[in-house]
């Protein structure tokens, strides 16, 4: 009797364990999935949600016209890359062209929360104190340009740099929505209509 009293609670101890093994997997197997579905809407750190993608118009001081753009102000132009969802494909109007160095960046916003990856693009004029050759893979900077929240301010990383002319655009997003003197566009993503 003794004997199956001890078999009894070992049973019940054994079958309270298991059921508490399951549930933690259960636990565990949907913590996974919200971590993928978070990952999967921030797209790899470019969650641009806090894109201001309208601007004033305001260019950095010492920025230089370009002399021979590939599309001249008031041209149309088709933009072929997008730097966030419905951008591509938009028809364009060119307000300003500009040769200069472009950098995409990453950095973490100075507000916290996840860190911006390649983000297109600052030029080398919104560097603070920016020297006067072009910067390489790797340097970082402090960028003075607010194109997202929280990301004047920062200390980036260069993730790539190149010398070429770009454009400030207008244009209307999928949605409808009108987006004026947009920075920056590079040349190589816009194209003639």
């Amino acid at each position: 009797m003794k004997w199956n009293k001890k078999l009894g609670m070992m049973t019940m101890a054994l079958s309270l364990s298991g059921l508490l093994v399951a549930c933690g997997e259960n636990d565990t197997t949907n913590n996974d999935t919200n971590m993928n579905d978070q990952m999967e809407e921030t797209m790899d750190g470019n969650d641009h949600s806090g894109m201001d993608m309208s601007g004033s118009g305001d260019v950095p001081e010492g920025l230089k016209s370009a002399e021979n753009p590939k599309f001249a102000v008031g041209d149309t132009a088709v933009i072929t890359e997008a730097h966030m969802p419905g951008m591509e494909g938009a028809e364009a109007t060119v307000v300003g062209a500009y040769d200069t160095v472009a950098y995409s960046i990453s950095y973490d916003p100075m507000h916290g929360g996840e860190r911006v990856k390649d983000h297109k693009w600052i030029i080398h004029e919104e560097i603070e104190d920016a020297q006067g050759a072009p910067y390489e893979v790797g340097d970082e900077v402090e960028v003075i340009a607010e194109h997202m929240t929280g990301m004047g301010g920062t200390t980036a990383t260069i993730d790539s740099v190149e010398e070429t002319t770009v454009y400030m655009v207008d244009f209307t997003l999928e949605s409808g929505e009108q987006v004026t003197n947009h920075k920056w566009v590079t040349e190589e993503e816009l194209s003639a209509l």
